[in-house]
């Protein structure tokens, strides 16, 4: 059986509050007392676990990290840049998901409440940002990870989803591209208000307005981006590229136009946005805004480390940018 904490106190006749106490170098000690214990620790050969020493110097040595969903195609790259940077600094991840609904943020909740965890990455949970800046208000340290455009009162990572639209824009304009039409996401989430008003602006300026119907609302989905595709085509709508806001919905609107007999690049172009690894694998390839997802996930996981070492955490959100990937579905060269 391994040698804990409570057999160095019982031989030693302490409590484990003084072997932790020894353990830290901190607190008054006898000195007798103290070498009394270290020689304990010598004799038994107590190795003192990571989580041990962090709870004696008041920490976990855990990161929380809450998400929506697993599911989420661009959610595995933002996990590994966390766990990269948390595990390089010796520290474990504790993750949780929403899956459950009320039931998954009771578990969350009652696991922030015995502080389980040093401090949070958070990518909001819809209708969550109250309750995750209460946290933060009750001093447990958070960052935001892809804000949407929310501002929260703690630190944020975020990135340009304004310029991502402007670039998709001003891409699908240098191809000669002049009717597009759009599938949005969520129109109710700020990255989604980002990326189309950059996209509309670009085509304003080049004299080409978007004309009423060319916008159509998503939800990130495959099938949606088939579904709005699909119909488009059905209602005789005349358009010669599409700017889907990720790309999954991108993918699915590829696929309506390849079961339409629509030539993509020839006859309609294609741009996603966040540059998953389902982009490369379409046929053809999606041109895409890439998001540095896995970059956004380190540097929230650097803020927290950084804080620990006595560091406040930044006021204003830390802004990543976006940039443009050209592949097959845009240019029949690339």
């Amino acid at each position: 059986m391994p040698i804990t904490i409570a057999d160095v106190a019982s031989r030693a006749g302490v409590s484990k509050t003084t072997v932790s106490r020894v353990l830290n170098g901190k607190g008054e000690l006898e000195p007798s007392t103290a070498a009394r214990v270290r020689r304990v620790i010598e004799e038994l050969g107590y190795v003192p676990s990571a989580r041990a020493v962090g709870l004696a110097r008041g920490r976990a040595g855990v990161i929380g990290m809450l998400v929506p969903s697993l599911t989420w195609p661009w959610i595995g790259e933002v996990l590994q840049g966390a766990v990269d940077t948390v595990e390089s600094n010796g520290y474990g991840l504790m993750l949780f998901t929403c899956n459950q609904g009320d039931q998954s943020m009771r578990q969350f909740a009652n696991k922030a409440s015995a502080k389980a965890f040093d401090g949070l990455l958070v990518i909001e949970p819809e209708g969550q940002l109250d309750y995750i800046t209460e946290l933060h208000g009750h001093g447990l340290p958070v960052v935001l990870i892809d804000d949407r455009e929310l501002r929260p009162q703690f630190a944020s990572v975020a990135t340009t989803n304004r310029a991502g639209g402007e670039s998709a824009a001003r891409h699908l304009l240098a191809n000669g591209r002049t009717r597009p039409v759009v599938i949005t996401g969520t129109l109710a989430w700020g990255c989604t208000a980002e990326r189309l008003d950059g996209f509309t602006a670009v085509y304003a300026e080049g004299g080409r307005p978007l004309p009423a119907g060319s916008v159509v609302e998503g939800d990130f989905s495959f099938e949606t981006g088939r579904a709005v595709m699909r119909r488009l085509i059905e209602d005789g709508v005349e358009f010669d590229a599409v700017f889907a806001h990720n790309d999954l919905s991108a993918a699915g609107a590829l696929q309506a136009l390849r079961e339409a007999g629509r030539a993509v690049p020839g006859e309609v172009a294609i741009v996603g946005f966040d540059d998953v690894p389902l982009a490369s694998q379409t046929e053809p390839p999606l041109t895409t805004v890439r998001q540095p997802l896995r970059e956004m996930g380190a540097a929230a996981a650097r803020m927290l480390m950084a804080h620990f070492a006595g560091e406040p955490l930044p006021v204003e959100p830390t802004v990543i940018p976006t940039d443009l990937v050209v592949r097959g579905s845009t240019s029949a060269s690339s």
